[in-house]
């Protein structure tokens, strides 16, 4: 392969066969003798010099190699031991992997698990709130169906929104100020499209983020708040509704009238229908209860207004009551003497209006005596009012009448000092004192 250095010359020996042929160029390399100290390889034409302690140092190094190596397999060979705890090592170690992998899938899982739970708490949680927003509008409406009842001033706010009407902006009501609902954005998209992927975020990972959970709570509390309102509200209005009925109940008795008389005489409108029973469901709450209370209270209270529309409790005369004589013995403006003034006189200038104080029918309506011109109304169940002293008539006998209605005007005929309106209330033709009724009218309009 290699050689020492010198001039050889290496004459190629033909073959008496070779005559005209080109000589084959050798494909192995060859080792040609340097000019100098050191070895020459020769390869494809091509000569790489080494000198002697470079060359030794590489054949020293390949032959440590593979007496290491040689080693290495004699002492694995023989030591199966050696091998057997590389092998369990690399088994033990591999067995870690597989258990950490499947602890990560596990914790993945409990982790889908849990967002699925959490996304499912959300969409019971958000349902069961837009379930109460719209039984609280409901409630809203029903309230709202009370025009007898001051349902929106009942509840008086407390803190700095009482100085919001200030501010000259319309105050909400406290029944449906926080019944509009915006659902959170997901909650939009998931309404729209139940498919999985049109959400790029879970949606409990965006609750979380954008503090949806918070926003719910807030809206809890509201509703809360909404629901405390509504339940004061309506409380309010049964009281109010049940402190009139007593007052009415209240005038009734105190006048000594029959009720059942008055009812069979209250005439009635024409109305009808098939008799369908008021009914409350057996998982009717607290306030359904409650309002179906009032409106049964409020029925009655219907039918007690239709009852004393024929009791005479107004003023006949608008403006502020003065007396110039009362009901009883008095002295006669005429005589100076004793005697019994069976009304009340009114202090009311020359032509004011004169009203019919309950509906009824007039009975007569001209000249009476001492009463000059004057108009009777009977009220029916005995009872009667009359009018006297007036400068003219406005009705004719015959003639219904309702409250308020204008029958004349003030006067200074008959048995007169001056212009006044002498005003009587009559049961089965005895005079009763008048005042008896108007404050019976002072009490129902108290409340």
């Amino acid at each position: 392969m290699s050689s020492r250095s010198g001039h050889h010359h290496h004459k190629p020996h033909h073959h008496p066969h070779d005559h005209g042929r080109t000589p084959a160029r050798r494909p192995a390399a060859a080792a040609m003798p340097a000019s100098g100290a050191g070895y020459t390889i020769v390869h494809a034409g091509k000569q790489v010099r080494f000198g002697p302690v470079v060359f030794w140092i590489a054949v020293g190094t390949v032959v440590l190699l593979g007496m290491w190596s040689a080693a290495t397999a004699t002492y694995f060979a023989f030591r199966d031991d050696v091998l057997t705890r590389l092998i369990a090592r690399q088994a033990e170690m591999q067995y870690a992997y597989e258990d950490r992998i499947s602890d990560l899938r596990a914790k993945v899982d409990r982790t889908t698990s849990r967002q699925l739970l959490d996304q499912e708490q959300f969409d019971q949680k958000l349902d069961q709130i837009m379930k109460r927003q719209s039984a609280l509008e409901s409630r809203a409406t029903a309230l709202g169906s009370l025009p007898d009842v001051n349902v929106t001033g009942s509840v008086k706010p407390q803190g700095r929104a009482e100085a919001a009407p200030a501010s000259g902006t319309p105050k909400p009501s406290p029944i449906s100020d926080t019944v509009i609902f915006v659902a959170p954005p997901d909650r939009e998209a998931r309404l729209e499209s139940r498919t999985p992927a049109a959400a790029k975020v879970a949606p409990s990972q965006f609750a979380k983020v954008q503090g949806v959970d918070s926003a719910l709570v807030r809206l809890q509390t509201s509703l809360d708040q909404v629901e405390r309102r509504q339940m004061a509200a309506l409380a309010s209005a049964e009281d109010s509704v049940e402190s009139r009925l007593r007052r009415m109940r209240g005038v009734i008795s105190d006048l000594g009238l029959n009720m059942a008389q008055f009812e069979a005489a209250t005439p009635r409108s024409g109305m009808g229908g098939p008799f369908v029973p008021v009914k409350l469901s057996a998982d009717a709450g607290a306030f359904e209860r409650q309002l179906n209370r009032i409106n049964i209270n409020r029925a009655q209270m219907q039918r007690l207004n239709q009852t004393l529309a024929l009791v005479p409790y107004r003023k006949p005369v608008v403006g502020e009551v003065e007396f110039t004589s009362g009901f009883g013995v008095r002295t006669d403006p005429f005589l100076g003497r004793p005697a019994m003034h069976t009304g009340l006189d009114f202090r009311a200038a020359q032509g004011d209006p004169v009203r019919v104080t309950a509906n009824g029918k007039v009975v007569s309506a001209g000249w009476a005596g001492g009463y000059g011109r004057m108009v009777e109304v009977d009220h029916g169940n005995g009872l009667s009012t009359r009018y006297g002293h007036l400068s003219e008539i406005g009705v004719k006998v015959g003639e219904y009448v309702r409250i308020g209605q204008v029958i004349g005007a003030v006067g200074s005929t008959g048995r007169s000092t001056g212009p006044h309106l002498h005003y009587e209330t009559r049961i089965d033709g005895e005079a009763v004192d008048p005042q008896k009724f108007l404050r019976a009218g002072v009490r129902l309009s108290a409340g």
